[in-house]
Parts: structure tokens; sequence; C-alpha cells
């Protein structure tokens, strides 16, 4: 399996890293890709905060040990489907409402295996990989938990 993983800055290219997972052989069957995008309302489990209120988002991360944790995450998921490829792209820094934050495409044989191993690396970069999320709401920076639901989604994976 060849794998792509990526923290930047800048934006990244949805067509593009698309091609570049479909093109990697001939074998594959299916390609399936999820773009995550930056909200203009934060869900807390508390609270609905105003959906005009939220202005920005604040990803941090530890350079090294997320990427070597995002690399992890691809191959579990390959040990677990038959995979051709995967492709991590994960935006770090001050986003606004609607910037992409993440790009996870995954190329496979058949549509069954690249459907559950992109729910499955989504799930696991929510809660596994090292991100910090920080959102302005008003005039106010406010750190961002990890969701409960979130916690319920990996229990479907099994052991974490």
């Amino acid at each position: 399996m060849k794998s792509h993983i990526r923290v930047e800055c800048e934006n990244f290219d949805v067509g593009l890293e698309y091609q570049r997972l479909r093109l990697l052989c001939h074998q594959i069957g299916a390609v399936v890709t999820f773009t995550g995008l930056v909200r203009d309302f934060e869900n807390s489990e508390s609270q609905k905060v105003r959906s005009d209120s939220l202005s920005a988002m604040d990803l941090q991360h530890y350079p090294g040990m997320t990427e070597a944790l995002m690399t992890n995450i691809a191959e579990e998921a390959a040990v677990r489907w038959s995979l051709l490829g995967v492709t991590i792209i994960h935006r770090v820094g001050k986003l606004s409402p609607n910037d992409q934050i993440v790009f996870v495409g995954v190329a496979s044989e058949h549509r069954s295996e690249a459907f559950n191993a992109a729910e499955f690396l989504m799930d696991y970069l929510k809660l596994k990989a090292t991100f910090w999320k920080r959102v302005m709401i008003g005039d106010q920076w406010h750190w961002v938990s990890p969701k409960s639901s979130d916690e319920d989604a990996m229990l479907k994976w099994g052991r974490h």
C-alpha cells in the first residue's frame, strides 16, 4: 500500500489528491474521499454557540509525533482492509469558516473496503492524532475538548 501523509498550513487541492490516488495502479476499483471543513459554529456537548459567532479556528500539533501517529493509523487501516493507497492531509494554523481542514482519501479494489477504511481513518484522526483545536467565539479563544460522540464512534472499530 502506498500512503501519503502531510500536515501543513497551506490549503490542498481535492481534485489533485483524488487523481493521485486514482492513478496509483490499475487494480483500483474504488476511491473514497472525505474533506472536512471549518463550520461557522461549534457544537459543544453543553450548548450550541450562535451560528454567526465562530470567526476562526486554530489547530496546533506536535510535529513529528503527529505525522507518525497518522502513518500508524493508515497502516492499521491497511491491515484491516485491502487498501492500495491512502492519503491523509491535515491542516494546522489559523483557519476561517468554510476553509478545508482535512482530506482523507482511500483507494482499494472494492468500494466497501474504501468506505469502511475512510470512516475508520476519520474516527481515529479525531481522537488519536495529536491535534489541539481552539475556536474564536466573539473576541475570545476557547479550547475544544473531544466529544463523547467521537469516542463512541471509535467503539465500533474494536480496540483503540
